[in-house]
């Protein structure tokens, strides 16, 4: 791996509990935060750091009825306070008590290189928000695959970026989805994907992609080659099993992306910037997460509309009647009437 680029903390502190945690993100982390009001993961969780960090730092996953905490760079030594203290987590109706946690720490787990590895969806990949979805809508199917493969390219790139790295290398991907048509989540519009991708990029095991990170959506796995990189072996076996299982009973047919490589230096940097709170002009939307917000190209989007109204079928244009009105509706003794009267 190269060196050139700063190193990058990451952790993922797996909390083992008494019974299955069958509780979402954001109630995981209601919880924590009442818990410990005065630990420095509150405002990670809470929103305090929106303006400051475009990709949050601190990610609650749920993953085979587990609590997952993953963090990155500034997150990492609050997860790590946190995991020491939590002796049990109350959610009201039903307590759980941590019997045991597993620390996974790496300072080189995100950084370009110069082969392609392999991950897994864990989470459904929630790709397309409300703006990508309309785009979506318009694309054959070899289009679409592609248009979501650049997605998450350029989510890559704009992650590299946000931990301080100016790639000098291009980013390759490659996706493979289990089916063409999203997953309808949440009440946003969002859609989701199942699936893999590859990329000459290292990230660590179970950090979120796309939108709704913070909800605990687009977690990935990476099935790393072990004569390259460790990984745990009982936890590669058994969501593979889960996979191929959902496969089988799904039957869906896989629909499998080019291998794009994405040009660092087209790829737009987020209108947003940290620390200040921009009004969006009305060119800015929102592409790749909730966190993104950058200017898409709107080229392809005129040309759609274009297109779109040249086929449409002719309507002709009602043309504006005037009214006549009924003197037997006027009323004299109101201001208009009583002005015209003037004027005579």
């Amino acid at each position: 791996m190269s060196s050139k680029y700063p190193e990058v903390r990451t952790v993922a502190v797996r909390i083992f509990t008494d019974k299955p945690v069958r509780k979402t993100p954001y109630q995981v982390k209601g919880v924590m935060m009442n818990q410990f009001p005065d630990e420095e993961i509150v405002p990670m969780l809470d929103g305090s750091y929106r303006q400051k960090f475009l990709y949050p730092r601190v990610q609650v996953k749920i993953l085979n009825e587990q609590i997952y905490i993953v963090g990155i760079n500034e997150g990492v030594d609050s997860i790590k306070a946190i995991a020491q203290k939590m002796d049990f987590l109350d959610f009201g109706n039903i307590t759980f008590q941590v019997l045991d946690n597993e620390i996974e720490e790496h300072v080189n787990r995100f950084q370009p290189v110069s082969k392609l590895i392999r991950y897994r969806f864990v989470t459904p990949w929630v790709a397309l928000n409300q703006t990508t979805g309309y785009r979506y809508r318009y694309l054959n199917n070899a289009d679409r695959v592609n248009f979501l493969n650049r997605l998450l390219g350029q989510n890559i790139v704009f992650m590299a970026r946000e931990m301080g790295m100016e790639l000098e290398e291009n980013i390759f991907t490659k996706v493979t989805l289990s089916s063409l048509f999203p997953r309808q989540v949440d009440e946003n519009n969002w859609g989701a994907f199942d699936g893999e991708f590859r990329a000459n990029f290292v990230l660590p095991n179970y950090l979120g992609i796309g939108n709704g990170i913070t909800r605990g959506y687009g977690a990935l796995f990476g099935l790393f080659n072990p004569e390259l990189f460790s990984f745990n072996e009982g936890d590669l076996q058994e969501l593979e099993a889960k996979a191929a299982k959902e496969s089988n009973d799904k039957q869906t047919t896989i629909a499998e992306s080019d291998l794009q490589e994405i040009d660092v230096e087209k790829v737009p940097r987020p209108k947003k910037v940290p620390g200040k709170d921009l009004m969006p002009t009305k060119r800015s939307k929102k592409v790749l997460s909730e966190e993104f917000e950058i200017e898409e190209d709107e080229t392809i989007v005129y040309q759609t509309d274009v297109t779109r109204k040249k086929n449409a079928p002719y309507k002709p244009k009602k043309r504006n009647k005037k009214i006549k009105k009924d003197s037997s509706n006027i009323n004299y003794n109101s201001e208009e009437y009583h002005k015209k009267q003037h004027t005579l």
